[in-house]
C-alpha cells in the first residue's frame, strides 16, 4: 500500500512539473541564427529529440499512475516492471530538467556607479 502512495507521490511531484517545464522550453534554443539556413536541421532534429522525450516522460508517467492506482484499489502487488518504469521516468525527467527544462539565467545587471567614466 505505501509503496503505491510513494510512486504516486514521485510521479506527481517530479516529472509531471518537468513535463509543464520541458513544453515552455521545447523550442527555446540558444546559439541558432536564424540567418543561416545550414544550422535549421539540427535545430529541426533537437526539437524532434525533445519532443520524443517528452512524449515518453507522459508515457511512462500515465503508466505508473495507472498502475499504482489500479493496484491501490484492487489491493493486489505491483509488478516489477512498473519500478523499471518509475526509474527510467525519474531519470528522464532529470534529463529534461537538466537541459531543455530549466530556465534561461538573464545576464547580471551591471551596478550604475555614480562616477563618471
Amino acid at each position: 500500500m505505501w509503496d503505491e502512495a510513494l510512486l504516486i507521490a514521485g510521479v506527481v511531484l517530479f516529472p509531471l512539473p518537468a513535463l509543464v517545464l520541458g513544453a515552455r522550453g521545447l523550442f527555446r534554443h540558444r546559439g541558432y541564427v536564424t540567418g543561416d539556413p545550414n544550422d535549421r536541421a539540427s535545430v529541426v532534429v533537437m526539437v524532434t529529440l525533445r519532443m520524443l522525450v517528452l512524449l515518453l516522460v507522459l508515457a511512462l508517467s500515465g503508466i505508473t499512475l495507472i498502475s499504482c492506482i489500479g493496484a491501490w484499489i484492487k489491493d493486489v502487488e505491483l509488478h516489477g516492471l512498473v519500478y523499471v518504469f518509475f526509474t527510467l521516468d525519474l531519470l528522464l525527467t532529470a534529463l529534461v530538467l537538466l537541459t531543455f527544462g530549466r530556465s534561461e539565467k538573464r545576464p547580471a545587471r551591471r551596478r550604475a556607479s555614480p562616477a563618471r567614466r
